[in-house]
Parts: C-alpha cells; structure tokens; sequence
C-alpha cells in the first residue's frame, strides 16, 4: 500500500478547510491530506472577510494555495469591486479570483446581484491575470451567457463541483474553462454526470472535494476532506477506462497549469 501511495499524486482544486468545521483536527486534516497521496490543495474564499484565514493557512504551508471573491450567495454587506479583488490577489500565493457565479437554487441574494457580482469577478481575474472559479447551480443558461458576454477566455477558469449535462460542459470548454468534478459524481444516481466525466478533454479535467461538503462514496454523510479527492479520482478513472495512477498525475499537472503553481 505504501509502495502504490508513492505512486499517486493528487491536487484537491476546491476546499474550504479554513472553515469550523476543521477547528477541532485541522493539523490531523493536513497529516492524513498528505498521507492519502494529496500533495496540495486551494482552499477557496466565499466572503472577503476570512481572507486572511486562507491567506495564513497557505502562508504556513507549502503545498496551500487560495483564492479570493465572494460566493454568489453569499450575503455581503459591501460588494466586492475589480480593485479590490485585484488588490488580494496579489498575494504571491493567491492562484485564482472566486467563487462566484449564479445559483438558482438557494436563491439568498437576488439574480440581478448575483449577475452583477459575477461580472465584478470576470473582470477583475481578467485583470489580476487569473482564473475565475465558477459556482453553477440550476443556472446553466445565465452562467454560460454571462461567461461568454464578459469574455471569460481571456482568463480562463474552472467550472467548480460541476452537475450539469455534457452540453453545458461543452459550451463551458469552448469558453475557454475546466471541468472539475467533486464527490458527487460518485453517487448511485449519477450516472449522467459519470458519462460528462467521461467525456471532458484529458487536459481540462479538474478533481476536487469542496470539503467539507459533498463527501463522495464510501464515505457519504461524512465530513468531508481533501483525503477523500482519492475517491472521485478512483470513480472517474473506471468510467475512463485508465488507471488511478494515470487520472492522478493528469489531473494534478490540470490544476498546477490552470492555477499556474
């Protein structure tokens, strides 16, 4: 087992580590990330006021990196501006501007902010000279409108904890983006997203765990942590007919380009 580990070296593109729900083993979280193959992560802002929670935890290690915006249903007092986000995103460790996008599924902060919200982020990682981490929820056609108007291309992107259908995945890469896939495309019911896994390009194929949400199988209802981005890794390499090993080193040099790291 130590001698196959060795072999496998996995980036969780999408965490939230800095969150509560790691106060208790934080430190453990990062011994067992490094144990399970993972040799770094991005732990990705959802308000601008725990930046420096990301900033700290990527600045004590070195396989850390993080990303600054506000998430599109996120209820800020005071929205985020192009300088602003430009202005954290020097950071020499801050890798990606997000995330943002729409979600019409919780709907805690209205379409037209969140559209104007997700434009502010467009352009500033335009700016900054970044990719954009993208939130799509039951928002596909407002999400690929407003990536193509803002001419995502020029930065580029991810599609984060990516659920909808190839169609949409296809627009999303013909705007310049990657498909990243999360814990639930190891769920019994989906087998539609398991066959879009199957389908992305080899070089816009992203993995991530969006702990501490979306543990994948076996250990859904869990907590979930970047150890466990060994399961989506296990899960889309059998639809892909390649092994472990393969989908790893491909989705790790993904995420070190898409990020440039």
């Amino acid at each position: 087992m130590a001698d196959e580990m060795a072999e496998i070296r996995l980036f969780d593109s999408h965490c939230h580590v800095n969150f509560s729900h790691y106060t208790d083993d934080r430190d453990a979280m990062f011994e067992r990330m490094a144990a399970g193959g993972v040799e770094g992560c991005t732990v990705v802002a959802v308000d601008l006021d725990h930046v420096h929670e990301l900033k700290a935890l990527a600045e004590a290690r070195d396989n850390v990196w993080f990303s600054v915006g506000v998430h599109p249903n996120h209820e800020a007092e005071t929205e985020p501006d192009v300088d602003t986000l430009c202005k954290l995103a020097e950071h020499p460790r801050c890798v990606a501007i997000g995330e943002t996008g729409m979600d019409f599924f919780r709907e805690h902060v209205s379409p037209a902010i969140q559209e104007r919200r997700f434009r502010t982020h467009i352009r500033a990682a335009k700016t900054a000279g970044k990719p954009v981490i993208v939130h799509n929820r039951e928002a596909d056609i407002a999400s690929l409108r407003i990536l193509s108007e803002e001419g995502v291309g020029e930065c580029g992107g991810i599609m984060h904890c990516f659920s909808s259908d190839w169609e949409t995945a296809s627009q999303a890469i013909d705007l310049g983006m990657s498909i990243s896939f999360s814990g639930n495309v190891t769920f019994k019911r989906n087998d539609e997203l398991r066959g879009v896994a199957e389908k992305v390009p080899d070089e816009l194929l992203m993995i991530e765990t969006d702990s501490p949400y979306l543990a994948p199988v076996p250990c859904r209802g869990k907590r979930n942590e970047p150890a466990y981005v060994r399961y989506v890794a296990e899960c889309i390499a059998q639809v892909r007919g390649i092994s472990l090993a393969q989908l790893a080193m491909q989705t790790t040099m993904n995420s070190r380009q898409r990020f440039i790291i």
